[in-house]
């Protein structure tokens, strides 16, 4: 079960509005790319070709389209003499596409008219809306890229068959970063090998990681002993086969949004300085480092408290 705000539905459609508004608006879907004698597809595989030669390959992978789309629009640039193609001096079973002459001319003409359209577009906003776009067009871009790769995976709650394997996730880890049972890290939970049981209460959850039958890793949130209103975030794990694909974010926000569904005030964790990537993570998501731990974890290993507020 996935865990969302009730309002999740409406946020999505609300997006998948304003997507398509924005790309009929720059004329993505015509069939030529302004006054330009190029479609959208031809344009980008040009503007990328300015750049320097690519594989058919290579350009299906960065215009993000299928190879069978890359080498019609290469071809129809070819005919119009925009480009041309020769064998690859590394594979000779595969061509190299680059720009001409005439290309490159045509490329100034398109980056001349698309320049224009934009600087028409930003007159249209004050400078502080400039910058909040460009933020929140990365921010937006990164979004759908990480969201391709994490294809194919699963995020459910987790249940008793996957107890054995979460457990070892963790265990890998943390062996993987020096923080063994010993000097008082969650390895040394007694309670690791039934994490399914751990989290049945209504006020507590977690989530793992599954793709093909395989658990990769896995979080959780759970009330902080002592502490009233204040949840934690605990027992983030990840093996290395799904880092950097944005899951540990993405595991995070879907702990806060069940920690603001179930009424808590504040979200708390610990964690350790080994784990640099981990505490930029945090950071990026306005946990505040605190001067002490709260409540009662247990993990007095684990020498950096962060606190967020949920609401």
């Amino acid at each position: 079960m996935n865990q969302a705000q009730p309002n999740s539905s409406c946020a999505a459609f609300q997006l998948r509005r304003l997507s398509r508004q924005l790309i009929r608006q720059l004329g993505l879907l015509d069939a030529v790319c302004g006054s330009q004698p190029l479609s959208p597809v031809q344009a980008h595989t040009l503007i990328e070709l300015g750049e320097t030669c690519y594989s058919i390959k290579q350009l299906a992978d960065i215009v993000n389209i299928d190879k069978s789309n890359a080498s019609r629009a290469v071809s129809q640039l070819v005919e119009k003499g925009f480009a041309k193609s020769q064998s690859n001096p590394r594979d000779n079973r595969s061509l190299v596409v680059q720009i001409t002459p005439k290309g490159k001319r045509q490329l100034i003409k398109l980056n001349e008219q698309q320049n224009q359209l934009f600087t028409e577009i930003m007159a249209q906003l004050p400078q502080e809306h400039i910058v909040e776009l460009e933020t929140s067009l990365a921010r937006y871009n990164k979004a759908v890229i990480q969201s391709k790769s994490q294809q194919g995976y699963c995020i459910r709650s987790i249940e008793a068959r996957d107890n054995v394997q979460i457990a070892e996730v963790i265990r890998q880890v943390s062996a993987e970063y020096g923080l063994t049972a010993d000097k008082g890290y969650g390895v040394a939970d007694p309670t690791l090998d039934s994490l399914s049981e751990v989290y049945q209460a209504n006020d507590a959850h977690y989530w793992v990681i599954e793709f093909e039958g395989q658990i990769l890793g896995g979080a959780g949130i759970a009330p902080l002993t002592g502490q009233q209103g204040i949840c934690e975030l605990q027992k983030m794990y990840f093996l290395p086969q799904v880092r950097g694909k944005g899951f540990a974010k993405r595991l995070a926000l879907q702990g806060l949004r069940f920690a603001s569904e179930q009424g808590y005030e504040s979200c708390y964790l610990e964690t350790t300085a080994n784990l640099i990537e981990a505490i930029k993570l945090y950071e990026s998501l306005d946990f505040k480092h605190l001067d002490g731990p709260l409540g009662d974890t247990g993990h007095d290993a684990c020498e950096i408290a962060m606190l967020r507020q949920v609401n």
